[in-house]
């Protein structure tokens, strides 16, 4: 029992994972490690075909030159000097084309305008009328023309023009498709790719094997898998007398004590393939594909067999149905409805064994749970004195221990600490050693570093000495009551220091578990 000033109160917290390996290296094999051509070399692929079909286009088929407008009395003069070949005439603008490139305004004049030399001209006409225009053209053999002059580009152009760029474009698409298609990524395999199983598939030969030595302060748990473990080994031991084993084995326990660890010790102590993912992961922004892809975990696990598939927080996936969407089926729905024709489908005798996790079984649909799939449901508690000392051991494994570090007082003043809080422990005791530069972990590390744990880390705050005089009444009162009230925890620690949320702490130790 704790008891902090201003009614703060340190309780017992959920925990997580229990007695997993001291830096155990995680390693995936299966579909997602094969060689993929990842999304954003495809969009590269993609944005050069752009870029050469644009160079393309640009260089070698050029378009027709911008004209270059000129003055009307520079037009005449280019009428009577014969070198103007065809012209257009619409209102008062006037667009034609030269025998010969003219250059305007002439190099060498002044201006701010740059040169520009074309064969194509514009000019416009004066407002008042100039009779002798007409005739100054026909005497000078300039072809009169009642539709736009365009610049002839043959047939094969024309048809480059319309459709070449879009055809460069379907065509690179397709290459990509194809080879992303084959390769199982980039942008085809975002599409073809988006039903196939997201499993992360642990090999035992390849990744570093766990089995139950890794695995501590779960003994009852353990027991109850041995049989499946036995299964995997050897099956005809059972099936020999037309028994079964279970299909489907559901852990039950609060978050950190070790569901995950002993599914793969499982897988481990058998030395079968361990096919492992989270619910959440069947579950995607396009109808039907968790269906599609606990079809296809399924299939990889049965290609595989004898192998085991574990699927974490199932509750996320695995409630009761009808709950969802009113008057059809949610996409949750959908996956469950999978998952049970599934493990309807398949035989014990192929040896394939679901291990699923949650610590919300409440919640699960009646279906999922019922003989036949789920079989059975072991129940991963929180580690008792005796567990939590063993659970030490484990992750102190690679830790260099100083003379003098009890882990039986440490496991005594730990009491409804999960794995994952023992394993933080030893964490932060390491992290304190190494920060006051010794060579070893000292029992004084460790037990400052339960204090930040569970007390929470000190603060630097300025407290006035009335202030802090009343937190020394308060904290004080605490622990005589802890002193003289009868079955009280004894008084184990009492600071007037600010950790945390509190202005000041009693820790009082349980001398036992309580359950």
């Amino acid at each position: 029992m704790t008891t902090p000033q201003d009614s703060t109160d340190t309780t017992e917290r959920a925990h997580r994972s229990s007695g997993s390996p001291p830096d155990e290296p995680r390693r995936a094999s299966g579909p997602e490690t094969q060689s993929t051509m990842p999304p954003r070399r495809s969009w590269l692929w993609f944005a050069l075909i752009l870029l050469a079909n644009f160079l393309l286009v640009r260089f070698l088929f050029p378009g027709p030159e911008a004209p270059v407008e000129v003055p009307y009395t520079s037009f005449k003069k280019e009428v009577r000097a014969g070198n103007v070949e065809a012209i257009y005439s619409q209102r008062d603008t006037v667009e034609g084309r030269f025998e010969e490139p003219v250059t305007y305004p002439p190099k060498g004049r002044g201006g701010s305008e740059p040169s520009r030399t074309s064969k194509s001209f514009t000019t416009v006409l004066p407002s008042f009328v100039d009779p002798g225009l007409e005739e100054l053209l026909i005497d000078n053999g300039v072809e009169i023309s009642a539709e736009p002059i365009r610049e002839g580009g043959g047939l094969w152009q024309t048809l480059l023009f319309a459709f070449g760029p879009a055809l460069l474009l379907i065509g690179g698409y397709i290459w990509l498709y194809r080879r992303a298609q084959q390769q199982g990524g980039g942008v085809g395999g975002a599409l073809t790719g988006v039903g196939r199983s997201r499993a992360r598939r642990y090999d035992q030969e390849q990744d570093t094997k766990v089995t139950f030595d890794d695995v501590a302060g779960i003994e009852e748990a353990e027991n109850e898998l041995v049989e499946i473990v036995d299964f995997l080994k050897d099956p005809k031991k059972y099936t020999r007398l037309g028994g079964a084993a279970p299909k489907g084995v559901l852990l039950v326990g609060a978050p950190g004590t070790g569901k995950t660890l002993l599914a793969r010790a499982v897988a481990g102590e058998a030395g079968v393939p361990f096919f492992s993912l989270s619910a959440s992961e069947f579950v995607e922004l396009f109808v039907g594909v968790g269906a599609s892809r606990v079809r296809d975990l399924f299939k990889q696990a049965r290609e595989n067999a004898p192998a085991i598939i574990f699927i974490d927080e199932i509750d996320s996936i695995g409630r009761t149905r009808g709950q969802a969407v009113v008057g059809g089926s949610s996409e949750q729905e959908q996956t469950l409805n999978q998952i049970l024709t599934e493990m309807d489908g398949f035989s014990s005798k192929e040896g394939v064994i679901v291990l699923a996790a949650t610590n919300q079984p409440e919640v699960l649909d009646k279906a999922l749970l019922r003989p036949g799939r789920f079989d059975r449901r072991v129940v991963v508690n929180l580690p008792d004195k005796v567990g939590r000392e063993a659970i030490l051991e484990v992750h102190t494994r690679s830790v260099p221990l100083a003379q003098g570090v009890d882990l039986g007082e440490l496991a005594a003043s730990t009491p409804g600490l999960s794995g994952a809080d023992l394993r933080n422990l030893v964490n932060e005791a390491a992290l304190l050693g190494a920060r006051r530069e010794q060579e070893e972990v000292a029992q004084k590390d460790f037990l400052d570093a339960l204090e930040k744990i569970v007390l929470g880390p000190e603060r630097p705050l300025l407290v006035g000495p009335e202030e802090r005089e009343r937190i020394a009444y308060h904290e004080g009162g605490h622990a005589i009551l802890g002193l003289v009230v009868p079955g009280a925890d004894p008084v184990n620690r009492v600071t007037i220091v600010p950790r945390g949320q509190a202005l000041g702490v009693t820790y009082q130790r349980p001398e036992d578990d309580r359950y």
